[in-house]
């Protein structure tokens, strides 16, 4: 790691704590679903996911972090009050998320905090469409494809154990385990990419470095944020999303996490940042609706898509109102 100003320095240690809480917020989406049908105890699912999670940065390159930090805000917005606030909007929004229990996106919440300072400190034309297109495009096109891929993968499932005995469940927790640790290197392939992204807006606008990229230091230190983070579970997310939509039989797990893992390494190659959360939301009750559209507890369902709709505006929000109290004690 490099000499770094101090307000760097600050500034990092405040956005890997945003990793470890997107870490601890998310590690519901890789655990849930072995911990509901116990085909490992919840400590050592944990730690699975948390291994998993810091191999992932290591693997999928940086393509979503230069979408996050260099394709949606321009660069004359590119200041550190804007990326404070922005820091700031989705931390509250997570921290208080995690609190409640309710699956929510960091996705959403970081976009919607850049978006909400650069357009108070710089007006609407500090968004480059382009790139805001792009992101939300991946942010609501992924939960439909994951929807679909869980439901194509139980259907798929059944159709290869048909005429099985009930040991096919044992084969179906072993999938499961392949599954989720692979579901957790994409997660931490596609959402330490997050941190890293914010980080790098954060050197560019204190000068510790000259023009947008990530430095392999940043690599390391995101991933073992998120990772640390899935350690600590956030265990009301982890009960909503293993047992609330459904109740929930390795099968439903194995397909809902291999759906889940397809989709979200694609886009973190393609430098799409999608929501875990929403991905595998979807795929579980893509899942459930495999065996009926009854199944699924539709009325929980809809109270975590209308998070996901309010989640940018909000954050947004909360993002101009800070960057307006930041300026005003720190004006630049």
């Amino acid at each position: 790691m490099p000499s770094l100003p101090l307000e760097a320095i600050i500034f990092t240690a405040i956005a890997l704590y945003l990793g470890f809480v997107n870490g601890r917020h998310d590690s519901a989406n890789v655990v849930a679903l072995v911990i509901s049908t116990r085909a490992l105890s919840p400590r050592r699912t944990l730690i699975m996911a948390a291994i998993g999670e810091s191999i992932g940065p290591f693997l999928f390159g940086v393509a979503v972090a230069q979408t996050i930090g260099g394709e949606v805000i321009a660069e004359r917005a590119m200041t550190l009050n804007v990326v404070y606030a922005a820091l700031f909007a989705a931390i509250v929004w997570n921290v208080v998320t995690l609190a409640l229990g309710v699956p929510t996106s960091t996705s959403h919440s970081l976009i919607g905090g850049l978006i909400g300072p650069a357009i108070a400190g710089y007006g609407f034309d500090a968004i480059q469409m382009s790139g805001l297109i792009k992101v939300l495009v991946a942010l609501f096109l992924s939960p439909i494809l994951g929807l679909f891929a869980g439901y194509i993968m139980v259907k798929l499932s059944y159709l290869l154990a048909r005429g099985a005995s009930p040991r096919a469940n044992i084969w179906f927790k072993r999938g499961e385990l392949v599954t989720a640790f692979s579901l957790a290197v994409a997660h931490g392939g596609n959402d330490a990419q997050k941190t890293m992204g914010i980080i790098a807006l954060g050197l560019v606008s204190t000068g510790a470095i000259s023009t947008f990229y990530v430095p392999f230091w940043v690599v390391i230190a995101s991933a073992a944020a998120i990772a640390i983070g899935t350690l600590f579970g956030g265990w009301r997310v982890i009960h909503t999303l293993g047992a609330k939509f459904f109740r929930v039989r390795p099968v439903h797990g194995f397909g809902a996490q291999s759906a889940a893992t397809a989709v979200i390494a694609v886009a973190a190659v393609l430098g799409g940042p999608v929501s875990t959360t929403h991905v595998i939301s979807s795929a579980i009750v893509g899942a459930g609706t495999a065996d009926r559209v009854q199944m699924v507890r539709w009325g929980i369902f809809s109270n975590i898509v209308m998070s996901w709709f309010l989640t940018i505006p909000t954050v947004a929000a909360l993002g101009g109102l800070l960057y307006v109290i930041i300026q005003a004690i720190n004006p630049m």
